[in-house]
């Protein structure tokens, strides 16, 4: 099995939609850091489990210095943007998001 892994810092903002009062609720902004993890049994025609250039197009590009709730059709959680990242990528079975120091949110996805 190859692994690959590719950590980004992405800059953005959002509100959150929540079921209770939050600070949250306003616009506010992270440096978010963000981990996709990869994996493969074999590798495909170019000797990758997948290009780290095409991780950071799909991800980094679009959602640098942008609204979450613009670019996302969901409401932009950690967890529910790390879940989004994971079905952006291919071959990636776990998405890292920290959207601030030491709060972390992980989605792994189950082995079929």
């Amino acid at each position: 099995m190859y692994y690959v892994t590719k950590q980004m810092e992405i800059a953005g903002c959002h509100r959150l939609e929540l079921s209770y009062e939050s600070k949250c609720s306003s616009l506010h902004g992270h440096n978010w850091i963000v981990t996709v993890h990869c994996r493969a049994k074999e590798l495909n025609a170019d000797g990758m489990v997948v290009d780290f250039t095409q991780i950071k197009t799909r991800i980094h590009d679009y959602l640098d210095h942008g609204n979450f709730n613009e670019l996302l059709p969901f409401n932009p959680t950690a967890e529910n943007i790390a879940r989004w990242i994971c079905d952006q990528v291919p071959n990636c079975f776990r998405v890292d998001v920290e959207e601030s120091k030491a709060n972390v949110a992980t989605f792994i996805r189950d082995e079929d």
